[in-house]
């Protein structure tokens, strides 16, 4: 084995003395970015090949690095890799490893790039990666709501504003907005993928460099559609950290709200789903008890989520240009933020195949709360020629009418309606007939069976 005469701090023979252990801690990131080391090596391999091609290195160097960069991922993969914190980052203790397999022509692999440029496209490798495994987990999530959406078309439940009943909608129509809101999600992650698609490599520390690289070249055999256009907003460029930190935070809060909202209807004051077995957990004082935890820590998971978007924005906001030591934190930040995010997905996938609406209560809950006035009101505009305004106040006394007589407004007799609007007939027991609610709001989006039926297919076609 090659001896690395180099085998010390970069800048060894710069800085005299010795680091305190304190700065070196502080200065490693090696736990953390290792998780890189795929990106790193397909990075120094694509940049070697355009070095030969350039012909600012030879074949025979060209192909030395590439058989020890190959040699050091299958090392790591297999787990026979040693990581030295003496090192700092994966980017050098990589470099360190070839120069102990190929000797002193590992310092080429280096040649017109620097650290900030080569982390910045290995960076933008991993999250390309992480954000379609995200993508992926969601059309599940919506491919799973779709099939329960599909088989409660037909039941009714109350729609909630203010958590009072407000309007009769399908239980299938609630489902169906959270497809919206996770097709939004995927959307936020798509367009960040065409927004991070510039390829930071050959930027170098900040200024560009002196040689003659090929940008195009590596921006092809890396998977990206462009080069960056500026050396100085490329190493200092974290949008793309943002722009991630916020479309997982996003994602975090919609899958916050529906824990909320399963929560609450869990509970024994509504009691309108059953969560399976495998989805609750116990007390360890009252036997009796079956706790929705899981949806309480997707809830609460947003909480951090949303903590790592402010950190970034945080750090961001005061940094003059170009690189700082302060941008070390972002892979800590993301990482977090992905795992968590993923580990929300799998959770929730799992809660949706794995609870059931309680039909019959959701009946109950939709016949309370003089939930069909406002179609008693949509009744007299259309029927009976007078303004909505209008309309809404003998809609108010008739509610006012059987809140005196302690009745729903389907027990109303027409003698008793007849009272607040002299006009109505038989005809406008009609209004009163939950499902006849729910199939008149035909509009565009509406929750009416047919138009529930329509979205679920066109949902399904696009998955």
């Amino acid at each position: 084995m090659a001896k690395n005469k180099n085998n010390q701090a970069l800048w060894g023979i710069r800085i005299k003395k010795n680091t305190p252990l304190l700065f070196q801690k502080i200065g490693n990131s090696i736990d953390i970015d290792k998780r890189l080391y795929k990106e790193d090596i397909a990075g120094s391999i694509a940049h070697v090949e355009m070095l030969f091609k350039q012909k600012i290195i030879s074949f025979k160097i060209k192909n030395k690095i590439i058989y020890g960069l190959i040699k050091i991922e299958k090392e790591i993969t297999n787990k026979k890799f040693e990581f030295n914190k003496k090192y700092e980052d994966i980017h050098m203790n990589i470099e360190k490893r070839l120069f102990q397999i190929i000797g002193e022509e590992a310092g080429y692999v280096h040649t017109a790039r620097s650290r900030n440029d080569q982390v910045i496209t290995d960076f933008k490798i991993w999250i390309k990666s992480a954000t379609k495994e995200i993508n992926l987990a969601l059309n599940k999530i919506i491919k799973n709501t779709l099939k329960l959406a599909e088989k409660n078309i037909d039941t009714i439940m109350p729609g909630f504003t203010h958590l009072k009943n407000a309007q009769v909608i399908s239980f299938a129509h609630y489902l169906m907005a959270y497809v919206e809101m996770f097709n939004r999600d995927i959307k936020r992650f798509s367009n960040n993928l065409n927004n991070l698609d510039e390829n930071p490599l050959g930027v170098a520390a900040l200024s560009g460099t002196s040689f003659n690289i090929d940008r195009n070249y590596t921006t092809k055999k890396l998977g990206f559609k462009r080069p960056t256009n500026n050396s100085i907003d490329t190493v200092s460029d974290r949008d793309f950290v943002l722009d991630f930190l916020y479309s997982v935070s996003v994602c975090s809060m919609h899958i916050s709200r529906i824990a909320e909202e399963l929560i609450i209807w869990n509970s024994d004051g509504f009691n309108l789903i059953n969560l399976s077995d495998k989805v609750v957990t116990g007390s360890s004082i009252m036997p009796q008890k079956k706790n929705p935890d899981p949806l309480e820590y997707l809830r609460g998971k947003s909480g951090s989520t949303y903590g790592n978007l402010f950190a970034m924005l945080t750090i961001l906001k005061g940094l003059p240009l170009s690189y700082f030591k302060d941008l070390q934190d972002d892979k800590e930040i993301i990482f977090k933020s992905n795992d968590t995010l993923l580990d929300c997905l799998k959770i929730f996938d799992e809660i949706l195949k794995n609870f059931t609406p309680n039909k019959k209560q959701m009946l109950k809950l939709a016949n309370s709360g003089y939930i069909t006035a406002t179609d008693l009101a949509d009744y007299l505009v259309k029927n009976h020629s007078i303004s909505f305004r209008k309309a809404y106040q003998k809609t108010a006394a008739v509610v006012n009418l059987a809140e005196k007589k302690n009745k729903d407004l389907d027990q109303l007799t027409l003698k008793e309606l007849k009272k607040i609007e002299p006009k109505l007939t038989n005809d406008v027991l009609k209004v009163f007939d939950l499902k006849n609610s729910v199939n008149s709001k035909r509009s565009y989006g509406g929750t009416s069976f047919d138009n529930i039926k329509k979205m679920i297919m066109k949902y399904k076609k696009q998955k």
